[in-house]
């Protein structure tokens, strides 16, 4: 059977707002995306785009507070230049996904005016409004991801509302039929358009309890929380991850089977037999909900092979893997696993596992954490709980040329640029043979025309090389071995055979090898056609 876009493309996340200003405002804009899409299909050869939120927002928290799910934010353009990105893209073959928000809106959206304005109004109950306690108190204990608690007063009506985010993102009350038909009928907006598909944000937040019980405490929160993060001072049991939402994940998905090859991908935690669950029983809810655990482990061979291993023992036979190294609210993966050799080996095995990988803007330049002077900070989860705990650091603008503001801008961009810009951009790597930015282009190529690498199985290969992860990848009579060092010394590995080494995380290697005395460079990854 043939194998789906989805499964044997690889998605590249653009954070709009740092990928390309136009309009000379410091702010990345779609048109600026249509300025670069020959980047994106002929330079890197990507096979699909997700955009982080393009809607008309009071940009409280970047665009994930929506004020219409139908239309484009100003700063960005409009639903003509949104449409003739899609018409460019499309053209290039390139598939286009946007990023969807359902479990909360912006407290501008007139949804929320409606809903806000009497305890009456039809729309009060499309969002979650609750009485006081006896003592005037929110009505339970949930905390807010961003500091304080989850709940905000409202003077007039004399009730609280629920927002798990910044107050200004109210949330949406999914078991209320007439809101649900609403966004479900914005998913078709969007898909009748021509779009290929959703990233839905916080996808497992959409159904609470019920009865919206108290939180249990968690013992093993650190002593040294900022003193508003009740959050992580909770287990979070009853806000999150309830059984009762799988139904409206089944609705979800069969709006989008309305279309053809259209892929729902959601953002979601959690224990595996607990995120597992979101493919559905029969394959018959979410196409890939988002993995984030290798960006979760330490830098280490053993960790990663267990989690890929422990992946793999999960998926029912239907289900389809994936994994993410970087996004838009993690760390950059260079600074994240110590370094720019690190991130060539994590590039190396992103790329080469079992299932679709997604690529965040700039990790093929190897950009790293951007320095943030406290008073830059954007970010409202770094306003509210502290510097260190901001965003903003992996939000930088995109490195394009040595000239001033890295060719994002011709003005000082909503966010400094990163100090290594002149040396570190497309511009001075693109012609470098041995750049991380040429790796990441070999590597999209030879996944792109090697099914074994794209849509292949996977098995470990056993070494007793403790600091170096190795698996096979196979179609039919097709094989390929990936050794990679995750160590800052010198491995030798005894396998089995001869081999053809057609790639180095260091771009300087190819040519026969002997597998029964395999050597690696410190912090080296290898693919080898057996």
């Amino acid at each position: 059977m043939k194998p789906l876009w989805w499964q044997n493309g690889v998605v590249y996340q653009i954070y709009p707002r740092s990928f390309k200003d136009t309009t000379g405002n410091g702010i990345g804009d779609l048109a600026g995306v249509i300025e670069k899409m020959d980047y994106l299909s002929d330079t890197l050869g990507i096979d699909a785009i997700w955009f982080s939120p393009i809607n008309p927002s009071p940009m409280k928290d970047f665009g994930y507070d929506v004020a219409d799910y139908c239309d484009v934010d100003p700063m960005f353009g409009d639903l003509a230049t949104f449409d003739r990105l899609l018409a460019e893209a499309h053209k290039r073959g390139l598939k286009v996904l946007i990023d969807w928000v359902p479990n909360h809106s912006s407290d501008e959206h007139p949804w929320f005016l409606e809903s806000r304005s009497s305890r009456d109004n039809p729309k009060r109950d499309w969002y979650i409004w609750r009485d006081p306690k006896p003592d005037g108190t929110p009505p339970n204990n949930w905390g807010s991801f961003f500091g304080g608690p989850a709940w905000t007063f409202d003077e007039k009506t004399g009730q609280y509302y629920m927002h798990q985010f910044v107050p200004g993102q109210p949330e949406l009350n999914w078991r209320n039929p007439e809101l649900k038909k609403a966004m479900l009928d914005g998913l078709r907006f969007w898909l009748d358009r021509g779009i290929d598909g959703f990233r839905m944000d916080v996808i497992g937040l959409i159904i609470k309890d019920e009865d919206l019980r108290d939180n249990p405490p968690n013992p093993d929160a650190p002593a040294n929380l900022p003193a508003n993060d009740l959050f992580s001072r909770l287990h979070q049991v009853y806000n999150m991850d309830q059984d009762d939402v799988h139904p409206v994940m089944r609705e979800i998905r069969q709006v989008l089977d309305e279309y053809n090859e259209r892929v729902a991908i959601g953002e979601l935690w959690g224990p595996m037999d607990r995120w597992v669950k979101y493919y559905g029983t029969t394959g018959d809810e979410l196409h890939l909900p988002f993995n984030f655990r290798l960006m979760h482990q330490p830098w280490s061979a053993s960790a990663m092979r267990a989690s890929v291993e422990e992946m793999e023992g999960a998926l029912p036979p239907f289900a389809w893997p994936n994994y993410v190294l970087g996004n838009h609210d993690g760390t950059r993966l260079a600074t994240r696993f110590g370094g720019q050799s690190q991130a060539r080996v994590a590039a190396m095995m992103l790329l080469t596992l079992r299932g679709t990988p997604t690529v965040y803007y700039g990790e093929e330049l190897g950009m790293e954490n951007g320095v943030i002077p406290p008073e830059k900070i954007q970010d409202p989860q770094g306003i509210n709980l502290g510097a260190e705990r901001t965003r903003d650091v992996c939000r930088t603008p995109m490195q394009w040329d040595a000239t001033e503001h890295a060719g994002f801008s011709n003005v000082e961009p909503w966010l400094p640029v990163s100090a290594d810009y002149r040396t570190r951009n497309v511009a001075a790597m693109l012609n470098d043979p041995t750049s991380i930015l040429t790796l990441y282009r070999r590597l999209f190529a030879l996944r792109k025309a090697t099914p074994a690498l794209n849509v292949g199985s996977y098995a470990t290969v056993p070494t007793p090389a403790a600091d170096c992860f190795v698996y096979e990848r196979t179609d039919g009579p097709d094989r390929y071995l990936i050794a990679l060092n995750f160590s800052g010394e010198a491995q030798t590995l005894s396998l089995f055979g001869n081999g053809t080494c057609l790639l180095s995380t260091q771009v300087d290697r190819t040519g026969e090898v002997d597998l029964q005395a395999l050597s690696l460079r410190p912090h080296e990854g290898v693919i080898v056609k057996l």
